[in-house]
């Protein structure tokens, strides 16, 4: 039976910020519904990799198509119309705006997008806290409120960067289990960790970068047979 062909499909990526060449040449899939980690130390260039395909680094070269679309000649916001959305590590919440206005804040930019109500149900606490200023809620509710924000857009394809970054274990959980309800939902998601753990709880697959590259692919139930490999490359 053939391999479901990719819903982002990232081939020779090369990108720079002024005269840093930080992406050499990065290649990998991403199927629909697939849970995808990009796995790496401090620096191998896993946030320049989703920034690149969002079309908000300096330059980039090489191919990236989602959809079918070609996404390299494109402006970033016409490459999140095409149902792409990143959630950055720092979460870009409006301190001017309460919980309710920072989720309203993205437009939808296509049919089938969770409604409010749904997004309440998955995330009881921004409910409690639609009041409340943004940047006055805890670091696990606002990443919440981060990931939230995007599900209202109608993007198939969510880019999520260090979700759990600095949280608290109990809330690295409940991230987790959105993920995994977000999966079952239809969503695709490429998600960059440094926590393997963590990833292993959630992903499909795992693509390791080192120095602006993938230097391997290991799918998740052979993560167990490749830990030696996995410590040394992530210094663990």
């Amino acid at each position: 039976m053939p391999e479901t062909a990719p819903l982002l499909a990232v081939r020779e990526l090369h990108a720079w910020y002024g005269e840093s060449h930080i992406l050499h040449g990065v290649t990998f899939d991403v199927r629909p519904g697939e849970v995808v980690t990009l796995l790496g130390r401090n620096g191998a260039g896993k946030t320049t990799t989703l920034k690149s395909i969002m079309g908000i680094v300096g330059r980039r070269r090489g191919a990236v198509s989602f959809d079918g679309h070609e996404l390299i000649a494109r402006p970033s916001n016409h490459i999140a119309w095409l149902g792409i959305a990143f959630c950055p590590e720092e979460r870009g919440i409006f301190a001017s705006l309460n919980v309710e206005e920072n989720l309203m804040l993205p437009p939808a930019v296509r049919p089938g997008g969770l409604s409010v109500e749904a997004i309440h149900t998955l995330f009881p606490n921004l409910r409690e806290r639609r009041r409340s200023q943004g940047t006055k809620l805890s670091g696990g509710e606002q990443q919440m409120l981060a990931i939230a924000r995007i599900l209202r857009t109608g993007a198939r394809l969510l880019l999520l960067d260090e979700p759990t970054e600095g949280l608290a274990p109990v809330i690295v959980q409940q991230i987790g289990a959105t993920i995994r309800r977000l999966k079952s939902e239809g969503f695709t998601i490429l998600l960059v960790e440094q926590n393997f753990r963590f990833a292993a709880t959630v992903a499909d697959r795992h693509y390791v970068m080192e120095h602006g590259r993938v230097v391997d692919a290991i799918a998740n139930a052979e993560l167990a047979t490749h830990m030696d490999k996995l410590h040394e490359y992530l210094g663990v």
